[in-house]
């Protein structure tokens, strides 16, 4: 049994999804370590060219947003829940969290169904699995257990 996991989320649906695995890690004792991996944000600017704000404030307001929502969900499982937000290339932070952490197992969602998309497109959970020293567990929801996609 993991005993301590990393699990990267992002924007997708399969999050969601995610939840009741990881519940059930939690519940077996297992320590579980949200994370999300942003880009390095670029210096906001006005269409004239004044800086609106610098890199470390447009990092500080993404931390921020990221920590919240990781929280909310982080409460959302029982037991030994914390969460991070990293920057720079997703394969290469999910990594060094899972090494600084100590994890041994890394969770990654996955919603890419096509072999030929996931070539032509490449895949962060896909990369993951290549690179990792630990165990990945990809996780792809059945299609009928997907949440719905967002109405326009």
């Amino acid at each position: 049994m993991s005993k301590r996991v990393l699990v990267p989320l992002d924007t997708t649906d399969a999050t969601e999804d995610v939840l009741p695995i990881l519940t059930m890690l939690a519940a077996a004792g297992a320590s579980v370590r949200l994370t999300h991996v942003a880009p390095v944000p670029d210096l906001v600017e006005t269409a004239e060219g004044r800086t609106v704000a610098y890199v470390d404030q447009e990092m500080a307001r993404v931390q921020a947003l990221w920590s919240d929502a990781l929280e909310s969900t982080a409460a959302r499982i029982p037991g030994a829940v914390d969460h991070v937000v990293r920057f720079g290339d997703p394969v290469a932070e999910i990594l060094a969290e899972a090494e600084a952490f100590g994890a041994d197992t890394i969770v990654v969602t996955t919603g890419t169904r096509s072999s030929m998309k996931r070539a032509l497109l490449g895949s962060v959970a896909e990369a993951t699995l290549r690179r990792a020293r630990i165990g990945v567990l990809l996780y792809r929801p059945p299609r009928g257990l997907q949440s719905p996609p967002a109405e326009a």
